[in-house]
């Protein structure tokens, strides 16, 4: 059956496609995208610009009990846009990375606490148990595709977002939309979860930008090239 995804451009996948994609699934395997083993609402902004905030679907797999890695989609559904993807690490990674690095990952201590970062139609008492663990994480976030802005198409390059870490900084219209399609209140989240401890160090200084906004930059520089001897006799003579 033909599909597309109303807000991209082009052609709906023909059937021929689609039959293509049934029969290499019954083939290969996708052994990255089985290990996802759980679907984790947040929301992200821009670290340059706090006012773009995005509903964010995180499908995620454990590298290990200290690593997993997940895919941003901009919703649950099935023909949901890849945006990006996060890293997350615990505080004992995280404490290992060079100064320079620390200001790109972000606190989750606040979401989790708060709320707003919760794993849709999963029952309270089994959400809280990963909850539990992820208060005391940091992730590295970077989107691709700037849907709050209408791009039918990744646009651009890559951005560094960051998550909340204090009261007042969701957008309500955003924080009520989310509350009412998934049947969730953050506030009695809040009230559930104020037993949780967070970060055993507290909140590293550098980490959330170190309090200030990171925006990505694109800049021509000079490409370096390989000395001439270690270029093989084939490529030499077109180089």
């Amino acid at each position: 059956m033909s599909t597309a995804h109303i807000q991209v451009p082009g052609e709906p996948t023909h059937t021929g496609t689609a039959l293509v994609e049934t029969a290499t699934a019954a083939i290969q395997g996708f052994g990255p995208i089985n290990q996802i083993h759980q679907h984790l609402c947040a929301f992200h902004f821009y670290s340059h610009d706090m006012t773009r905030q995005v509903e964010a679907h995180h499908y995620c797999a454990h590298q290990n009990e200290e690593m997993r890695q997940c895919l941003i989609y901009d919703g649950p559904e099935a023909d949901a846009r890849l945006i990006g993807l996060e890293y997350v690490v615990s505080e004992n990674l995280f404490l290992t990375l060079p100064d320079e690095e620390k200001p790109l990952w972000h606190s989750h201590e606040y979401e989790v606490k708060s709320g707003v970062l919760f794993m849709p139609r999963v029952p309270g008492v089994i959400e809280r148990r990963d909850m539990e663990k992820v208060c005391k994480t940091y992730g590295k976030v970077w989107h691709f595709w700037e849907v709050d802005k209408g791009d039918k198409l990744p646009l651009g390059i890559p951005r560094v977002m960051m998550a909340l870490t204090r009261d007042g900084q969701l957008d309500e219209g955003l924080k009520k939309g989310v509350e009412e399609r998934y049947g969730v209140s953050f506030d009695k989240k809040r009230v559930n979860r104020a037993y949780m401890s967070g970060l055993e160090h507290g909140v590293h200084p550098l980490a959330n930008g170190a309090g200030k906004g990171l925006k990505t930059e694109l800049r021509e520089t000079d490409c370096v090239k390989p000395p001439a001897d270690s270029v093989s006799p084939v490529l030499r003579a077109s180089v």
